[in-house]
């Protein structure tokens, strides 16, 4: 059940967003705190879908500041009115018993005792629901903050324990994956807002996203979870890519983003989700190889893994950077197979900024077919390292005043959305006959791009490698070859 809150703060606009609401969710929570001029008989005679009334105090998270006793009221007054449900703080519930309260004769009203924390996921999880099941309510919510990706892992194993109808999800952007994945987690329901700006809680995800970019009516128990590994993820349109193709190719599957900053830690903890695939991307390329059953060997010669499949319950690592980077230079210098390749790289003077996982890739491929290549880095220890790895040689970027180069590449987040006025490099370095080729693809033009443009050199940006690469990472995981098409109309819409 996706059940909206309403937020307005006077009485018409909450009559008026509970039926816009009403058209496209399961349910609708009234927020009676934020309404200054309430009439809570009039709202609720006018709503044609179930209805959770929430009068949230202060210390809650709320927005109420009247007296307990004027609080606690106002909620008996939706008991009488027959709301569907009355959401009750676990520290007021004493005073709105259900067994044997005359206030609930004949009444349809479902009782959901409410526990929130707005700073952490508390170790004592079971200890807090025991205490909540024995108020005697009918529905049991624990809500609380995410400070870390594997919170999520704390309130799925809570959910699985339990033996009454509950609501549990973590808050905040560490916590959006329990949200959408609500389901799968064996949450009542999940909350979703009206649309952006009107959230009644952090790492609340609008309606409209829920339903058309997660198909989260569609999902299921059943459903099968893949998801981008990365900090930060909030910019990729890769849970766009990955839910259309497997909405238009009929699969029960959910592509979701996971914000990870310990990534030993989550492969740990997440295999309790048998997790199907991931994506993997800045800053884990490198370092999650050490957390896997096994790596495919050209993964393992580049040191890098951008997708992970489970295979019966082992983690296997690739990449798919490497064809996906030497295809799109391919292309840009007007020449496509091996044989073509290699004449079209070999020798060929190739300067690359950093030394993380997609410059492993593309310096290691790029090697292959005999270029000539300098690494240019910040971090002199890893640039060091790759370079003696690869079999090219490395400078420092003071050092770039006198670049002669027949290839130019940016494998940093150097100019990545939002710093899109940053450039890895000073355009007055740059010639006309170069290639330049930014692997960044958020935004699909960025300033480096921009700059080489204007100065005549050919260009490529991230996006045409972005493709490759993600067409190659679905077939990895679903053995079917994706409909390029539907990546492409997502990559490039405006």
């Amino acid at each position: 059940m996706i059940c909206v809150p309403i937020v307005a703060n006077n009485n018409n606009d909450a009559i008026r967003d509970m039926e816009c609401a009403s058209k496209i969710a399961d349910a609708v929570e009234l927020r009676i705190d934020y309404i200054h001029d309430l009439n809570l008989r009039q709202i609720l005679e006018k709503c044609t879908k179930p209805v959770v009334v929430t009068n949230r105090p202060v210390r809650e998270g709320g927005k109420f500041r009247g007296t307990e006793e004027e609080r606690l009221q106002l909620l008996k007054q939706a008991i009488q009115l027959q709301a569907d449900y009355v959401d009750i703080e676990h520290d007021s519930i004493r005073n709105v018993k259900k067994n044997g309260n005359a206030l609930f004769a004949g009444s349809k009203t479902k009782i959901i005792v409410s526990y929130h924390n707005f700073k952490e996921t508390p170790e004592n999880l079971s200890e807090i629901y025991n205490k909540l099941c024995q108020s005697g309510a009918d529905i049991v919510k624990i809500v609380t903050h995410a400070n870390s990706i594997t919170d999520n892992i704390k309130i799925y194993q809570l959910l699985l324990q339990s033996k009454i109808p509950m609501i549990s999800f973590c808050m905040g952007e560490y916590g959006i994956i329990s949200r959408i994945l609500y389901k799968i987690f064996g949450s009542y329901l999940t909350f979703a807002s009206l649309q952006k700006g009107k959230e009644s809680a952090p790492g609340q995800i609008n309606i409209e996203e829920l339903l058309n970019m997660y198909h989260i009516k569609s999902q299921n128990k059943h459903t099968a979870v893949y998801g981008l590994i990365g900090n930060p993820v909030s910019h990729s349109i890769s849970p766009m890519i990955h839910n259309a193709l497997f909405r238009e190719m009929g699969m029960n599957c959910v592509y979701v983003p996971f914000k990870v900053d310990e990534i030993g830690r989550f492969i740990s903890e997440f295999k309790k989700l048998n997790i199907s695939g991931y994506s993997v991307t800045i800053p884990h390329k490198e370092s999650i190889i050490n957390y896997l059953d096994d790596t495919d060997p050209i993964a393992k010669k580049i040191g890098a893994v951008n997708t992970v499949v489970n295979k019966n319950n082992r983690l296997i690592g690739f990449n798919t950077d490497l064809e996906a980077a030497i295809t799109v230079l391919a292309e840009v210098a007007n020449v496509s197979g091996h044989t073509a390749a290699d004449a079209c790289f070999k020798n060929k003077h190739v300067t690359i900024i950093g030394a993380g996982g997609v410059a492993r890739a593309i310096a290691f491929g790029l090697k292959m077919y005999g270029a000539d290549i300098t690494l240019v880095s910040r971090n002199q220890t890893r640039m060091q390292s790759l370079a003696g790895e690869v079999g090219c040689s490395f400078t420092n970027k003071n050092d770039l005043q006198n670049l002669e180069t027949d290839i130019f590449i940016n494998a940093t987040p150097v100019g990545m959305y939002p710093s899109i006025n940053e450039t890895p490099v000073d355009r007055k370095l740059l010639k006309p006959n170069m290639i330049v080729f930014d692997t960044i693809y958020n935004p699909s033009e960025t300033k480096l791009i921009k700059d080489a443009k204007e100065i005549g050199c050919k260009t490529v940006g991230g996006m045409p490698m972005f493709i490759r690469q993600a067409a190659a990472q679905f077939r990895l995981w679903t053995n079917t070859e994706p409909l390029l098409d539907i990546i492409e109309n997502i990559a490039y819409i405006d």
